[in-house]
């Protein structure tokens, strides 16, 4: 299982961005599944909202199962809630928590993410780092 972040899905449907090629050869690269979560998806779109095609295609590939939509059961809003603290330097963003506490729920370690800043320092309860990819 691959964790998606914003970057690379807004890379991927607007070939104007510098990461797109890079976004681009890392999934064709990759053979597990993709899954995200609604905040990731709601910037995704918000980013590509000046581009329809990007929308469209984005959308297109979630309804052909290229990316799964996870949710985050109410449960963990106290986890969301200490990370966004924890990590209130960066500051960590609702989307980049309920991507953390993704991957704590299904001990995933890879995420696919432009913002290799943020995911380079935070650490899921079950991991030391992540494993982060496109590498650079």
């Amino acid at each position: 299982m691959v964790i998606v972040d914003t970057g690379p899905l807004v890379a991927l449907f607007d070939e104007s961005e510098p990461a797109h090629r890079v976004c681009l050869d890392a999934l064709q690269s990759m053979r597990a599944p993709l899954i995200t979560t609604w905040p990731v998806l709601t910037e995704s779109f918000y980013l590509l909202s000046d581009w329809q095609k990007g929308q469209t295609e984005l959308w297109e590939f979630i309804l052909s199962g290229g990316l799964t939509i996870a949710e985050i059961p109410a449960s963990y809003c106290g986890r969301l809630g200490d990370l966004m603290r924890k990590y209130r330097d960066k500051p960590m963003d609702l989307a980049d928590a309920t991507l953390v506490v993704l991957a704590e729920i299904h001990k995933a370690r890879v995420v696919f993410t432009l913002d290799r800043r943020d995911f380079s320092v935070y650490r899921p309860r079950h991991l030391k780092h992540f494993d982060l990819i496109p590498e650079r």
